[in-house]
């Protein structure tokens, strides 16, 4: 079966966003056909608005990497040379009291807009997780797993005062306690060789290919996404990633057949995501695309 173009829609049924003080708060990019939005947004006051349009909540799972706050003036090692730790402002600390307090204002945010039975995933190093995970108890989220995600070629310690920062903490959490989540379990053991999958995940970091048009300073690998969209959402599911970033969710989510809402303020990361997307439609257009993860055909209906 081939692609066959679908009747376009809109998740947000053609909500109206308003520039602020903070934000552009518009839509950047759009594809009904495949089910990709993505806007130049402040994920707060986006999130704000969508819980007042959709006060049952309107995504089935959110995937969020945000800031980790790690941009100290360190250095580390990047493709065989020292480098600064240095993201951008984006990425730098206010203090622990503070930055606690921005994770709280948006994960508050990501508990009112996702579906009753909806969850997230949340990705950090030490730097924020555990505020990542001690906000989602305060305000009520079901921690449901912590997956350890384990790089296989990490950028070694160049200080040598500290074992080497191998892995980063991803945590799956639950709306709340009456949250009914989404596990496809059989799939997981599928992939996993018909063994429980367990929460050490070792996946490489993006490949060239995922690079191929720049990258993001946080950037995931699509394989990492791709589990963990499959494990937790199903077909036709709407995606939202808050720090959408370089769209690795986007590309995921695309990939099986879920919907992608993004929000991301920097111009040149939007643009980097369009590219990315688009190669991907083309991809998916020409019938080049026919591999899932199973080994089975992924064809578009």
């Amino acid at each position: 079966m081939k692609y066959k173009k679908e009747k376009e829609f809109d998740p947000l049924d053609n909500m109206v966003l308003e520039p602020t003080d903070f934000s552009p708060n518009r839509l950047f990019f759009k594809d009904g056909v495949f089910g990709a939005w993505l806007y130049q947004a402040d994920c707060i006051e986006f999130m704000d608005l969508i819980s007042k349009y959709f006060p049952e909540g309107k995504f089935d799972m959110i995937f969020a990497d945000p800031p980790y706050f790690l941009s100290n003036g360190g250095i580390t090692c990047h493709a065989g040379k020292m480098v600064k730790v240095d993201k951008g402002e984006w990425d730098k600390s206010k203090g622990a009291e503070i930055n606690h307090e921005f994770n709280l204002a948006w994960l508050s945010r990501c508990q009112k807009v996702l579906k009753p039975n909806g969850t997230i995933w949340v990705s950090g190093t030490h730097h924020v997780i555990f505020s990542v995970g001690f906000a989602m108890q305060q305000i009520g989220m079901k921690i449901l797993n912590d997956i350890a995600w384990e790089k296989p070629n990490p950028p070694p310690n160049l200080c040598c005062r500290y074992f080497t920062h191998s892995t980063e903490t991803i945590i799956w959490a639950a709306k709340d306690e009456k949250s009914k989540h989404t596990f496809n379990y059989k799939e997981m053991k599928k992939m996993n060789y018909g063994k429980q999958m367990k929460t050490v995940w070792t996946i490489p970091a993006p490949n060239s290919d995922e690079k191929e048009f720049g990258k993001h300073p946080t950037q995931k690998p699509v394989s990492l996404l791709e589990r963990i969209i499959l494990a937790s959402t199903k077909e036709g599911d709407l995606i939202y990633d808050p720090f959408s970033g370089s769209s690795t969710t986007g590309i995921a989510a695309i990939k099986h057949r879920r919907k992608f809402v993004g929000t991301e303020l920097e111009t040149d990361y939007l643009n980097l995501s369009v590219k990315r997307l688009e190669k991907l439609f083309k991809t998916i257009k020409k019938g080049e695309f026919q591999q899932n993860l199973f080994g089975n055909s992924l064809e578009y209906r």
